[in-house]
């Protein structure tokens, strides 16, 4: 049953509706989770290369309608169109990927330790999947859980960002062209609450085995108790306080290229966004001049203009989030740069060289803050936003400490042209991901994907690694013996002589 109309704008333009709808209760997620629990034993028992071309034909469906995707990516949430095209492609890739998975969901025959007897391991669905995700990659991350989880046979209940919902229903409906049977797939819209609360009672009825979740830290605590008590593990991709190392051997201009992408695409909103370059005191001073030019000169503003660096704030309330909040950690002690204001571009705090009209959309400034310390508040918040904080380092040791002492660990990166650095970071560092001279964003559709700490549970998107959180492992042994082999007990030992020594 669906209860209250809702309005999705495009914040390049909210004048601009993109979509306007009924939002669902409680009851309609566990409806659909119903429907799914009904749907999935047919589904698993479909051949896992039939999944696997059903997987193919997503893919190319979602290929032919490519442009059409990106152009809502950019309408519903303000995302740059050459990174729209980016992130739809995403989903080709990630469908490519796991067509062939569908061939190769391998277990394994084992060696047992008595005659005439045989052991196996199989994958198995989970079951039924409840996914939830965020709306700053509304149809990527979604598809990192969709396609796999389809894959292995598992039913499907999405809630995607309720600020997101048109996306929502166009990746669905991609989907279903695909082939899915019906009851496989299901699209919830619903905010929050009403999502957690029929979460809530479709994990009490036992209609639901796994849950995705992508989004803030502190939902993903409340979303891992709650399946905690249902003795589930839930697949959780949180939030991140990215850092970036910037070593005294690094090449500066693309130590500064990697962290105008990384902290400034996308306007900062995510969660692999660089939160602090922590530079080298020998390079600091430049690091920081270099990255104030590259900062205040980019061209910022309408999405679909040419070669724009980011567009606007995703939704209303991340704005006034990153207004009332994030900025106002900066300090006394900090120095800030990069634009001509700070906070939203309006008429009266105006962004030189503003490429568009910015009183049509959600628009805020670039902001860097310099002297940025282990023990501030900024240096340990994940600032959804367009601002980059810059922190000084001497010893390799401090660099490590203030890269891993926020808690999170999602992304990270270290610029340098020595490798010993490299390794070494690599292997201090806590985040789930690393980059070596490049930018703290960037994912791939055969890489794992995921963080630790406060950025996630351990879990791992993308890749084979991502079928460990849609199938559980099945084994099996099978004994031709004709009679009761018991193990550890009617096993034969092996003689030797363990006095045996070489004569000197």
């Amino acid at each position: 049953m669906s209860v209250v109309d809702h309005l999705s704008t495009n914040p390049a333009d909210v004048s601009d509706v993109v979509w306007c709808g009924p939002m669902a209760d409680a009851d309609a997620f566990v409806a659909a989770a119903r429907a799914a629990r009904a749907a999935q034993p047919g589904w698993a028992a479909t051949p896992a290369p039939r999944r696997g071309r059903a997987i193919q034909q997503i893919g190319r469906i979602v290929e032919a309608n490519k442009e059409s995707l990106a152009r809502l990516v950019t309408r519903e949430i303000g995302k740059p169109y050459p990174e729209a095209l980016g992130e739809v492609q995403e989903i080709v890739d990630t469908c490519d990927f796991f067509l062939g998975e569908g061939r190769r969901l391998y277990g394994q025959t084992v060696p047992s330790e008595m005659p005439d007897k045989q052991l196996f391991t199989f994958r198995v669905p989970v079951g039924v999947a409840a996914i939830i995700t965020a709306g700053n990659f509304p149809v990527a991350v979604p598809s990192w859980y969709l396609v796999p989880a389809l894959l292995c046979g598992n039913a499907v209940v999405w809630k995607p960002a309720d600020y997101t919902p048109a996306l929502g229903q166009a990746l669905g409906a991609l989907f279903q062209a695909g082939g899915l049977p019906d009851g496989v797939l299901s699209v919830v819209q619903a905010d929050g609450p009403t999502t957690f609360a029929g979460l809530e009672r479709a994990l009490d009825e036992g209609l639901v085995d796994k849950v995705g979740f992508t989004g803030s830290s502190a939902v993903g605590r409340e979303i891992g108790a709650l399946c905690g008590r249902h003795l589930q593990s839930p697949c959780l991709e949180l939030g991140g306080k990215n850092p970036m190392v910037v070593t005294a051997d690094a090449d500066l201009d693309l130590a500064v290229e990697g962290a105008l992408f990384g902290g400034f695409g996308t306007a900062g909103q995510r969660c692999t966004s660089l939160g602090t370059a922590i530079v080298h005191e020998d390079v600091y001073d430049d690091f920081l001049a270099r990255l104030t030019r590259a900062v205040e000169t980019a061209p910022i503003g309408d999405p679909m203009a040419k070669d724009v660096l980011y567009g606007p704030m995703i939704d209303e309330k991340f704005l006034q989030h990153f207004v009332d909040n994030h900025l106002k950690l900066i300090a006394d002690h900090h120095a800030v740069s990069g634009s001509t204001g700070v906070g939203r571009v309006t008429a009266d705090n105006p962004r030189a060289g503003f490429v568009g009209d910015f009183e049509r959309g959600l628009y805020v400034h670039p902001t860097i803050v310099a002297g940025v310390g282990i023990d501030d508040e900024l240096a340990n918040t994940e600032t959804f936003g367009p601002l980059v904080g810059v922190a000084r380092y001497g010893s390799f040791d401090e660099a490590i400490a203030f890269a891993n002492g926020h808690g999170y660990g999602l992304s990270s990166a270290i610029y340098t042209n020595n490798p010993t650095s490299a390794l070494r970071f690599r292997e201090r560092v806590s985040a789930g991901m690393v980059s070596v001279n490049n930018s703290t964003s960037g994912a791939e559709a055969h890489l794992p994907f995921g963080g630790n700490g406060k950025s996630g549970n351990g879990s791992r998107q993308s890749g084979v690694w991502v079928l460990d959180q849609f199938t559980r492992w099945q084994s099996m042994n099978w004994d031709y013996a004709g009679k009761l082999q018991k193990a550890q007990m009617d096993v034969d030992d092996v003689d030797a002589d363990l006095d045996f020594r070489l004569e000197d």
